[in-house]
């Protein structure tokens, strides 16, 4: 059996976990278990395959029996082979035989590692087989969901209500564009996801499938099956013999990667409870932060961040190191009700440390880099911008144009902002950058050469020459 290691790579691959189970092109020429990785997490292999993108070893005579239930028609209809979002959580294990029975078809789970966490990612290939799927993918897009969609967001300044950094919203479009390709790769003809009938993800999956392959049927369990809840799961399981995965069931729903950590459910459904101290994972409370100040310099360049203190790292490197850091200073809690795409308004309490910092540091060198006209007109861009995220709209052709003008604008957001944290705040203590547009020789109160303080009296009554236009009318009309 394969073993999880780490190493280096930059090929996707395909894990089969049954020998009946028709792989795709790329694949068809191997049997067994195929594991296959993105980027920098990957296994040790005992039998490497002829090609060398792809690694394969022989599965065991244990057999799933996947390809008797896919052979004729579905109580639902037909399919021939599904990519599910899969979690290894009860209701995705549940999702894989509901599949098999009702559309008659072959399930390729699908897991993106999006910086959720080892422990997220450890038995899955266990619990897919034991649920009746025929192959496990297993990609690391933690490099390219940082690069290409935290980052081209924080450029932009979005910000959802106010608060929200958008965490889960940057995460489904990268997700849903690699089932996409999964789904090239091994033949299928539909995707699955485990999103509820109430919630913002449902979108966020389905107009990225829209977008980027509009043949691909979607089939969404949660809109069509008579399962209400997780005892009906639990039953469902049993009844399929899907073993139920043995955890502790969480009080809260939560959703983790290498952004943020968002907290819904339980006590935070009334607005007008606070949070326990408990329910937090990624940040200490405030109260138990350290007494001293830690500072740091973050560096930008063209208004994406570079490095940490002068140490260049790669984008996933270093939120993750802006986590460790914003979390031991109790950074980047935030509690909000905000107002869903489907109309309901929902309360979440997310934490996001290193998202925090880098928010700051690149709010602060705009305010040295661009003038008035531009800071004001990228505010009211960031406003639209960021709503088009939160509904799904990544692969709209006007966040696209959008993100190409941020691109162009911040062009000159080059420098460094060094800041203090401390007990859950972030406080700017300088920032500095080679196409700074601050003068400090025309902003002193010392008399300068190329401001004259005598040429403001012109532009004031100029500039409020309509107020004082009204004024004199409002007069006027007053003797009559």
């Amino acid at each position: 059996m394969a073993q999880l290691q780490v190493s280096s790579s930059s090929k996707p691959l395909i894990h089969s976990l049954n020998p009946d189970c028709k792989l795709g092109a790329k694949a068809s020429e191997f049997r067994g278990i195929a594991f296959l990785h993105h980027s920098t997490r990957h296994i040790s292999l005992s039998q490497k395959c002829k090609r060398p993108e792809i690694q394969a070893v022989l599965a065991s005579d244990k057999e799933t029996d996947a390809s008797n239930a896919t052979k004729g028609r579905g109580l639902r209809g037909k399919l021939n082979k599904v990519v599910l979002a899969y979690s290894g959580g009860l209701d995705t294990s549940v999702i894989v035989p509901w599949l098999r029975e009702n559309y008659g078809c072959e399930v390729v789970c699908f897991t993106a590692d999006v910086g959720q966490g080892i422990s997220e990612l450890e038995g899955l290939e266990a619990k897919a087989k034991a649920s009746g799927a025929c192959q496990l993918v297993v990609k690391d897009l933690t490099e390219e969901f940082v690069k290409d969609y935290v980052f081209p967001c924080l450029r932009a300044g979005a910000v959802y209500e106010r608060k929200y950094l958008l965490g889960t919203s940057m995460a489904r479009p990268v997700i849903a564009k690699a089932m996409v390709d999964v789904a090239k790769e091994v033949g299928a003809d539909a995707v699955a996801h485990g999103c509820t009938g109430k919630g913002n993800d449902q979108v966020r999956f389905e107009l990225t499938f829209f977008s980027l392959n509009p043949d691909l049927q979607v089939v969404a369990p949660w809109r069509e099956w008579d399962i209400t809840g997780r005892e009906d799961a639990i039953e469902y399981a049993k009844k399929h013999n899907v073993p139920v995965p043995v955890t502790k069931k969480s009080i809260y729903s939560r959703d983790r990667n290498l952004w943020h950590l968002s907290h819904e459910g339980d006590i935070l459904e009334d607005p007008a409870n606070e949070p326990k101290k408990d329910m937090y994972m990624m940040s200490v409370d405030p109260e138990d932060a350290p007494n001293k100040p830690e500072y740091l310099e973050i560096s930008i360049v063209s208004g994406i961040p570079v490095s940490i203190n002068g140490k260049e790292l790669s984008p996933a490197s270093l939120l993750t190191e802006l986590n460790d850091i914003g979390g031991r200073h109790g950074i980047g809690r935030i509690d909000m009700v905000e107002n869903r795409l489907v109309g309901m308004k929902s309360r979440g309490v997310y934490e996001t440390p290193g998202g925090t910092i880098l928010a700051v540091a690149c709010r602060e060198l705009e305010s040295l880099t661009l003038d008035r006209e531009a800071i004001q007109f990228k505010d009211i861009m960031a406003l639209k911008y960021a709503e088009l995220v939160y509904a799904g709209r990544w692969f709209d052709p006007l966040r696209e144009s959008m993100d190409a003008f941020m691109e162009n604008i911040t062009k000159t957001t080059t420098g460094s902002v060094t800041l203090k944290l401390y007990k859950g705040s972030v406080i700017v203590a300088s920032r500095k950058s080679p196409y700074s547009l601050y003068r400090e020789d025309i902003s002193s109160f010392e008399s300068g050469q190329i401001y004259d303080q005598a040429d403001a009296a012109g532009f004031i009554k100029l500039y409020g020459l309509p107020m004082r236009v009204r004024a004199m009318l409002e007069k006027e009309k007053g003797k009559m």
